[in-house]
């Protein structure tokens, strides 16, 4: 399988909102896997302020790969909610487009990907099933290192599906606070998906940083 790499940017108390993250450094510490696939959640791609508009009707032809050698964009997206493909991949991050996509997933919105140029990798009935996803992914695409850059929901998922090999947190010097729950590993409590104590780390490095940032590396162990 491929090294599956969960990187985000939190507050010293954990937090994924709240605070302005250094994207400029984020990012740039994201090229160190020099990753085949950039795998995003859609709740991620909603949430972005700056996200394209959804594509207009007369923009539905197939798109053009303009960036060969950057990453693919995959989303799991059984619901069919993601609207902008092409505007995302007309961004210099990514190459082109393959969305995740289960039994349930509506036919309109597979007739849309088609449209506009992106694959459909179907796997599980109601949710994308993600160990079969990522299996035919890296069938497909030849992928040796995928990096995760999403919320606490999809991360969750994979490590409670045993699918992550390593966890990069960029922690920036504030506290946050609040009553949000919104950390960059979400799940149930208690979580029947891992052990009592949680998922164990080995660590692989600590990065002291410009304007008090550390970069935090761990191995799952």
């Amino acid at each position: 399988m491929a090294h599956v790499v969960v990187h985000n940017a939190v507050s010293l108390d954990g937090r994924i909102e709240g605070f302005t993250a250094d994207i400029g450094t984020f990012y740039e510490l994201a090229t160190t896997w020099n990753a085949g696939v950039h795998l995003v959640g859609s709740e991620t791609l909603l949430a972005d302020e700056e996200a394209p508009p959804a594509d207009a009707p007369e923009s539905l032809a197939p798109f053009e790969v303009q960036n060969e050698d950057c990453p693919l964009l995959v989303v799991p997206d059984s619901r069919g909610r993601i609207r902008n493909w092409r505007g995302l991949l007309e961004s210099p991050f990514w190459s082109r487009g393959v969305a995740l996509v289960s039994a349930s997933t509506p036919d309109e919105y597979r007739t849309y990907l088609e449209d506009v140029g992106i694959e459909a990798i179907e796997a599980g009935d109601d949710r994308v099933d993600l160990p079969p996803a990522l299996a035919a992914l890296e069938s497909a695409y030849d992928v040796g290192t995928v990096l995760v850059d999403s919320g606490g929901t999809l991360s969750g998922v994979l490590l409670r599906a045993g699918l992550v090999d390593e966890v990069s947190v960029l922690v920036h010097p504030r506290l946050v606070g609040g009553e949000s729950a919104r950390s960059f590993f979400r799940g149930p409590e208690p979580d029947p998906g891992l052990a009592e104590e949680g998922v164990a780390l080995r660590r692989r490095g600590v990065e002291s940083l410009d304007d008090g940032l550390v970069w935090l590396r761990y191995d799952i162990e």
